[in-house]
């Protein structure tokens, strides 16, 4: 081995060897999924001992002079590990953070980057913003430790301090971000993100795919109006919230699901029906949705959900 080759291996140990051992990402890897954006495509169950916490998608836009960060993950641990693979891949600085709504497995792991990157902005929807500072955030920490049993240990929440805008662009050096804001769908906090120079959306959790999303704090018609405005994008590439990447056919597939149980339920209802005796009917519709994770669990509320959201429509 000549000096020179010596010099260029200890170069590289030292500037991209893993900033933290151990982390719930170390298994998953950072997958390039457009000319500047990577997406660590995470575990598909829910919080548990054996993910710690980790469970989303979290991904980064790698521009001329920094990195954008999407969604970094459910606990402190979670951040160091997307922090790891991003280390593994460049070693410029994190300027920008951008969280795609409330629910604590997508934004908790900002605190990594705060404590790694000081000077880095953590935007959000303004709502999200309110519902975090109201406590939100705090039932979210307990949420993970609870479900981790203890595994979260250590997050603190850092709350994002910009609020964002909807149709704001957010450029950065090559890049930019592209802002769409919903009033309700997943949540009543959900924020959408354009890549524009690689024609990429994160959806957040308004879009899934291969797993079965909570809808607790959501709404069928608005997350299918906001699917339909978002099929109008410019855009090649989908990254869901939760599950494989794809193109832009993983918003119509996601929306068919929704559209079936809410049209179905709202249907049986009128028909007399309880939803526990629709169950059986409207899986039949969906068959196809059955083998997402968290199906068997998630999908009897939904028809739940949807029965109430119809007969609350007939009032508006």
């Amino acid at each position: 081995m000549t000096i020179k080759s010596f010099l260029l291996m200890a170069f590289t140990a030292i500037f991209f060897r893993p900033v933290f051992a151990g982390t719930p990402v170390d298994a998953y890897p950072a997958e390039q999924v457009a000319a500047h954006t990577w997406v660590i495509h995470g575990p598909l169950a829910f919080p548990n001992p054996e993910n710690r916490g980790f469970m989303n998608n979290p991904g980064f836009i790698i521009t001329d002079s920094s990195v954008i960060v999407i969604d970094p993950g459910s606990t402190l641990q979670v951040g160091q590990g997307v922090l790891n693979k991003i280390r593994a891949i460049t070693d410029k600085p994190v300027t920008h953070v951008l969280d795609s709504h409330i629910h604590g497995d997508h934004w908790l792991g900002n605190q990594a980057f705060r404590d790694a990157f000081p000077k880095a902005r953590f935007y959000a929807h303004p709502a999200m913003i309110e519902e975090a500072r109201a406590g939100g955030a705090e039932n979210w920490l307990e949420q993970m430790e609870r479900l981790t049993q203890g595994a979260s240990k250590g997050t603190t929440a850092v709350i994002p301090d910009h609020a964002l805008a909807d149709g704001q662009e957010i450029k950065v050096d090559n890049i930019t971000i592209r802002v769409h804001l919903a009033d309700w769908a997943h949540t009543r906090t959900d924020a959408m993100f354009v890549v524009v120079e690689d024609a990429l959306l994160f959806t957040g959790d308004t879009v899934t795919n291969q797993r079965m999303p909570r809808m607790d704090d959501g709404s069928f018609r608005g997350s299918i109006k906001v699917i339909d405005a978002a099929q109008q994008y410019p855009v090649r590439v989908v990254v869901p919230g939760h599950g494989p990447t794809g193109g832009k056919e993983l918003l119509g597939n996601y929306r068919r699901y929704l559209d079936t149980v809410y049209t179905e339920a709202a249907k049986y209802r009128d028909e007399g029906l309880e939803p526990y005796e629709m169950k059986e009917k409207i899986a039949a519709d969906v068959a196809a949705f059955g083998n997402w994770s968290g199906f068997d669990g998630e999908f009897g509320k939904h028809i739940s959900l949807a029965v109430l959201e119809a007969e609350q429509a007939e009032f508006e």
